[in-house]
């Protein structure tokens, strides 16, 4: 097997694993969505697949926790909920960035893209509660309504973004140069 099979099978492993605690009970908000996205963008050669397996492990964990957790909350089973599309273009945008943001990489730069990429999934994704919801007046009231409710919910985001992508990051950057040296000796 090749180099380039092997990164592979090794930046897919990576995000399998971690994709993984976001259906474990955690801390609101405290996922590893952003640095997956974040972390597919820089080391999936295939750009196809930098969107695509992102996306997946959030549309599967989203079919777990909303048939599994929350089935009391739907009708029936859900494989969309209502507005998924606002989450789900956020994380296209954060992938989107990873590429283009973090080939000279340095984990202040990662830091950096991890709190833009956090600001980023919070605007849209709370914009998309506003529009799609009854729950805010359609006004900037509503908006402004909406984005404060969701303050507390943005700390969460914040720091699994951080923490993930420094866990992502660091494992990955340590593992292929422990594996590397392994290989080469």
């Amino acid at each position: 097997m090749n180099r380039g099979k092997n990164n592979f099978y090794f930046v897919l492993g990576l995000i399998l694993i971690i994709a993984f605690a976001r259906i474990i009970p955690h801390y609101p908000n405290f996922t590893p969505l952003c640095a997956i996205a974040l972390f597919g963008g820089k080391y999936f050669n295939n750009k196809y697949l930098a969107y695509l397996l992102p996306l997946l492990a959030l549309w599967f964990s989203d079919v777990l926790i909303n048939n599994l957790v929350l089935k009391n909350y739907f009708d029936g089973f859900t494989l969309f909920y209502s507005g998924f599309y606002w989450q789900y273009g956020s994380f296209i945008l954060i992938t989107l960035i990873g590429r283009k943001t973090l080939k000279n990489f340095s984990f202040v730069r990662l830091l950096g893209i991890g709190i833009s990429s956090s600001i980023l999934f919070f605007i849209i994704s709370n914009f998309g509660v506003w529009i799609s919801s009854s729950f805010y007046s359609k006004d900037i009231f509503g908006l402004a309504a909406c984005y404060i409710a969701a303050i507390p919910f943005y700390y969460g985001t914040l720091s699994g973004t951080i923490f993930y992508s420094f866990f992502l990051f660091g494992s990955y950057e340590f593992l292929s140069r422990k594996l590397f040296k392994i290989t080469s000796n």
